[in-house]
């Protein structure tokens, strides 16, 4: 008998970000001025209090294994944030910490899923979602909210695509790649829906402390008591506190699916990192100025560039309205010719944008739309003007 790899393992596809994040450093070594629009994190630093927390914690020997599902100083600090700002009640025995939020994500998939489970999955979505279902055995069934719906699915669409298979919803609000909020009434619609036919909903809150303008985060776990039952709240700290590298995620849950997730996860990994756990609790129970502060200079850089990209040929885009992406419509680019060949393809335009621009997009096939691009402002606005002055430069060579 040869030897055989996983089959599951090689149909997993590599994160296209990661592809172009790799590539924008390779020639970030070389020397040469790459504009980055991948990043997938602030570019501010952890705050002094939350690193401060850290180094305290590895001078009184906080270094040890920790309970599987993380301490209990950090879970009561995840009930106060739920409560406060999600207005949602979690007792410790509901809260799982985990190495981040694909982990929690991991960890969800692996509780809930039987083999052929049914996942719906709105497009245009996180590129990391139906991987992980795959993973977790399921079967992603995804949905798409176009353009004319603010890129945003209705309850109708859901309610249409639930089969007798189907176990799970995944509700990313605010969204990555379209900074796209869902508002209370169309979660309430959901909700009803969700409800009705009797299955989970993943909600992944990751950005939602990056919400611009007069709209508001809603977590849908927070409308009534049957949607409650019925939902895995998902967050962490990466994005709102600048600690991508800290790898802590968190979920809020009903008692039994807790259970499940800190039994995976014991097998699995063990404890999420002690010192960052330390960290985590300060992050979320010390001051936070520091939220409002990045949230400021984000909305800048959102207002700059929405308004570039606005102006400029052949691009076409909605405002968003959290996290830190603009996601643009490239229908009218791709049917274009650069260099006398047509485009036709955002993979051949990153391409020549990274090679003949050194700009650094992400092409948003592998986010369910094939004719769309994502940027990042979470890079200076010096930056930002650089990399749209080159796109725009291109756009002008354009036949």
């Amino acid at each position: 008998m040869s030897l055989t790899l996983s089959k599951k393992a090689s149909e997993v596809k590599p994160s296209s970000t990661l592809a172009i994040t790799a590539k924008a450093n390779e020639l970030k070594a070389k020397g040469i001025d790459v504009v980055g629009f991948g990043a997938g994190e602030p570019d501010f630093n952890t705050p002094d209090n939350i690193n401060q927390a850290a180094i305290k914690a590895i001078n009184e020997g906080f270094t040890k294994y920790t309970p599987a599902s993380g301490i209990e100083e950090l879970k009561k600090a995840v009930c106060k944030k739920f409560k406060e700002f999600n207005h949602i009640e979690y007792n410790t025995n509901q809260v799982v910490i985990s190495n981040g939020g694909k982990h929690s994500l991991t960890n969800i998939f692996t509780a809930i899923l039987n083999p052929l489970d049914e996942v719906i999955i709105p497009a245009p979505y996180w590129l990391s979602y139906p991987e992980i279902v795959r993973l977790s055995n399921g079967v992603p069934v995804f949905i798409k909210g176009g353009k004319e719906q603010g890129y945003k699915v209705s309850a109708k669409q859901i309610e249409e695509a639930c089969t007798d298979k189907t176990k799970a919803l995944v509700l990313n609000t605010p969204n990555n790649p379209t900074g796209m909020v869902y508002l209370r009434e169309e979660l309430e619609a959901i909700a009803e829906v969700v409800i009705r036919k009797d299955i989970y909903v993943v909600a992944d809150e990751m950005y939602e402390n990056l919400i611009y303008g007069d709209k508001e985060h809603v977590s849908i776990a927070s409308l009534n008591d049957e949607i409650y039952k019925r939902t895995i709240t998902c967050s962490g700290v990466a994005k709102s506190y600048a600690m991508t590298g800290w790898r802590i995620g968190y979920t809020g849950s009903s008692v039994e699916i807790a259970k499940l997730m800190g039994s995976v996860q014991s097998h699995q990994t063990s404890n999420p990192n002690s010192i960052a756990q330390k960290a985590t609790v300060e992050a979320l129970l010390g001051n936070q100025d520091t939220i409002a502060t990045m949230k400021e200079e984000f909305n800048k850089r959102r207002e700059y560039m929405y308004d570039r990209v606005c102006n400029m040929p052949l691009l076409h885009t909605l405002e968003p309205e959290g996290a830190f992406y603009q996601f643009i419509d490239v229908s009218e680019v791709l049917e274009k010719e650069y260099k006398g060949s047509k485009i036709q393809t955002t993979e051949k335009l990153g391409a020549i944008l990274i090679e003949d621009f050194n700009v650094a997009v992400i092409p948003c096939a592998d986010f369910g739309f094939e004719n769309h691009i994502r940027l990042s402002y979470a890079i200076s606005i010096e930056k930002i003007k650089k990399g749209l002055d080159r796109i725009e430069d291109f756009l002008n060579q354009l036949k």
